[in-house]
């Protein structure tokens, strides 16, 4: 459910603002409508979490730069940063890094001196200049340069050897700061609180000894503000959005779908207001839409690994045994998808791009082992379709179709039971009944039906008369178009099909091609398995790509079109400590 909101106006004393504030954010409950105008005390912040985030980024290039040229390690570099917290931490290796840069910019200016002259050899330049100042002429003796250098080479190269190693010791200690980096990283929820605390002090308007400030509040939440306002001895007002006012969108849905919230956040969109919160059927569809377009059980248990790794290695925060939300969201996330992965090469049988074949129990004389493999048979080879493997396609592009369709009637089903007391529920009623005749033409059309089931004409009919019915003006010029868009649709939905086979299709080209190597056997193991390595890494991240395209969009164009979910809403963020 979308949970409805508040307008909080909320009133303290000019002299308890820092106070106020940081209850308000204790409260971790109240939206606020920060402006765009920073203070210099917010920029001041604002500078401050760049700053860090430069130098994280500083000592991470740093120890991978190391790790490259020579193997240090962090246990090899010279400590410099012991000792130092926060801000004057993140000035230290800004310092030294602004250090090591001018220290390069030198280096260059003397590989270009010694370059230009190091043909002349090691000269006196003083010296020279003494014998030309005298008249002498020392070109019948030796080559020089014009203009003569300011020292000799050999002062030249000194200096760029110990600019160089400057230049590596500060590197150095760079590379070994690796608790720094996790102290900084650490520090940076606290950056971001102190950011959002000044803009927050930023938007309370003061009038003589009154300051003000104003936000939204779920509605669940205005007993907690009454009781805090009470104690602090704030003036509220609380108030119903008004015409024209857009709240922020707090998605709230049921418990087990909960961890698509970050999914949206992850996507930044969120339904407006007075939208419908459609995130059940966005987690269902998009958990097998993920399983489609990836369309590979090899690649479903690799992704299950991985979250299962992420599991372990996330620790729950010190006193509450809880992971961070977000953390928690994605993880169930992945596990979610990556089990309806595995589950769709059960199915297909499809694992890695191949098929894994029946074993034939009769070769093992152990009844042990003749258990075993019937119990693999049964996995994977009892529980797939056959259906699936239809040599001709029909059977998948059906299925498509059929997941469409039930997609988008859906959303104007639902939409026909929100308006149940208007006149409105009929037309919604009547596109479902459309999108139901397209299914048939569609099908047809493919050669998956015969042809279009007669009584379908006549449901087609009484549908287009109740759109009639309640379409006015340009929409009704428009209305021929818009049914056919409702059969592109449906048709859109073989991409599911499409992606996903063009996927297979490139592992078994790469399985072809590391199997079919005319080479030795002994010779040909190393190629085989760089190619079929490369090979499904690449097609393991295309179907990564190919999910945030079409699994996203099937969702948030084709069904929400329908649905009437628009995705300008934004997104309620509480002012609370991160």
């Amino acid at each position: 459910m979308i949970v409805p909101m508040k307008h909080l106006t909320l009133l303290c004393t000019a002299d308890s603002t820092e106070r106020t504030l940081e209850s308000l954010r204790n409260l971790k409950c109240a939206h606020l409508d920060v402006g765009a105008a920073p203070s210099a005390e917010t920029a001041e912040a604002k500078e401050v979490l760049s700053r860090a985030e430069t130098a994280i980024r500083i000592l991470a290039k740093a120890a991978e730069d190391s790790k490259v040229s020579n193997g240090l390690n962090g246990s090899n570099g010279l400590k410099a940063f012991n000792g130092l917290r926060g801000e004057a931490l993140v000035d230290a290796v800004l310092a030294a890094d602004a250090k090591r840069r001018e220290l390069e910019d030198v280096a260059d200016k003397l590989r270009h001196t010694i370059t230009r002259y190091e043909p002349y050899g090691d000269f006196d330049p003083a010296l020279a200049r003494e014998l030309l100042d005298l008249g002498i002429d020392l070109a019948s003796v030796a080559e020089l340069p014009d203009p003569l250098p300011c020292e000799r080479l050999s002062e030249t190269r000194r200096k760029l050897a110990a600019a160089e190693t400057e230049i590596a010791g500060i590197t150095a200690s760079l590379a070994a700061a690796d608790a720094e980096a996790r102290r900084i990283t650490a520090e940076i929820p606290a950056f971001k609180d102190r950011i959002a605390f000044a803009a927050a002090r930023d938007e309370m308007e003061r009038e003589g000894e009154v300051a003000w400030i104003c936000g939204w509040i779920p509605q669940d939440a205005v007993p907690a503000v009454r009781a805090s306002a009470a104690r602090e001895g704030w003036g509220l007002l609380v108030r119903d959005p008004e015409p024209g006012e857009t709240p922020p969108t707090y998605i709230r849905p049921p418990k087990l779908f909960r961890p698509v919230t970050a999914l949206f956040e992850g996507l930044g969109i969120a339904p407006a207001y007075e939208e419908s919160d459609v995130s059940v059927p966005f987690f269902c569809y998009f958990t097998l839409f993920f399983a489609m377009l990836v369309g590979d059980g090899g690649y479903g248990l690799i992704l299950l690994f991985m979250t299962l790794w992420g599991w372990r290695r996330t620790k729950p925060r010190e006193g509450t045994g809880h992971r961070p939300r977000a953390v928690r969201s994605w993880l169930t996330l992945m596990t979610v998808f990556s089990a309806g992965t595995v589950m769709w090469g059960i199915l297909s049988n499809t694992w890695f791009g191949a098929s894994i074949p029946a074993i034939d129990v009769t070769h093992f004389q152990s009844a042990a082992m003749q258990n075993v493999c019937l119990a693999l048979n049964s996995v994977f080879n009892g529980a797939s379709v056959k259906w699936l493997a239809d040599p001709s396609y029909n059977n998948m592009m059906f299925l498509c179709f059929t997941i469409g369709v039930s997609h988008l009637m859906l959303a104007r089903i639902w939409n026909a039971v929100c308006m149940i007391n208007s006149l409105a529920c009929i037309a919604e009623l009547g596109w479902a009944g459309i999108l139901l005749f397209m299914y048939f033409v569609v099908n047809a059309i493919i050669g998956i039906f015969p042809s279009v089931p007669a009584w379908s004409f006549w449901l087609f009919g009484v549908s287009v008369v109740l759109v009639v019915s309640r379409t006015r003006g340009s929409a009704l010029g428009m209305l021929p178009l818009n049914i056919m868009g409702a059969m592109g649709d449906i048709i859109s939905y073989v991409r599911l099909f499409a992606v996903g086979y063009a996927s297979l299709q490139v592992a078994q080209n790469f399985n072809r091609m590391a199997i079919e190597l005319e080479l030795p056997v002994w010779a040909k193991i190393v190629p085989m398995v760089l190619i079929l390595l490369v090979g499904h890494v690449m097609n393991f991240m295309l179907a990564g790509l190919a999910v945030l395209v079409h699994a996203v969009r099937l969702n948030t164009l084709e069904f929400s079109n329908h649905k009437g979910i628009t995705w300008s809403g934004q997104a309620f963020c509480p002012f609370r400590k991160n």
